[in-house]
């Protein structure tokens, strides 16, 4: 794994060890990014379920203002570190060791709002849609985005539910990322 592009190109990242932690690969994370592109400059970042750090990361290196990185794994915390500080973008950063449904509970009591939210849970066990009913419109910025990196299978139609919608799906075979934004 590697940074893409941005002030921190082509450094390489650690991962944790085992199978605990599926990173994004580099192609995901470049399609992924050119898609953000027009987004991404100056903006608040949140990258739940961080694992190496490796969206966020990119997101510091194209020019995100900040990034929250938030992971439960004592492992993938040390990795963040670690990739925050060989990548020369720790100042710009946070870490919040923590589920990710309480750190969004302790987020909207900080009343932090973030630009985009970008979440990777564990397939196949609904986390995502626990963590999107417990943050709901509360620590995402006006035209804030959302991204959730899910099985091809997973489905959202409750999105609605907690007004919310989704407004675009890119599919990679067994996998998917569906962006999603406040109901209009």
């Amino acid at each position: 794994m590697r940074v893409i592009s941005g002030t921190a190109n082509r450094r390489r990242l650690v991962t944790p060890k085992g199978l605990k932690v599926r990173p994004t690969t580099d192609r995901i994370k470049e399609t992924l990014f050119n898609i953000l592109a027009p987004r991404i400059a100056d903006i608040r970042f949140l990258d739940l379920f961080a694992g190496s750090g490796g969206i966020g990361i990119e997101a510091l290196s194209r020019g995100a203002a900040g990034c929250v990185f938030v992971d439960n794994d004592k492992d993938s915390m040390r990795c963040i570190k670690e990739n925050l500080e060989s990548c020369k973008l720790a100042d710009r950063a946070q870490t919040v060791f923590s589920d990710a449904t309480r750190a969004v509970a302790g987020l909207k009591t900080q009343g932090r709002k973030f630009d985009i939210i970008f979440m990777d849970p564990p397939y196949g066990k609904e986390i995502e849609k626990e963590v999107l009913y417990t943050m709901r419109d509360s620590i995402l910025a006006d035209d804030g985005l959302i991204i959730v990196e899910a099985d091809a299978q997973t489905d959202f139609g409750y999105l609605g539910e907690i007004g919310l919608e989704e407004v675009r799906v890119k599919e990679y075979g067994s996998n998917k990322h569906v962006f999603i934004e406040r109901k209009k």
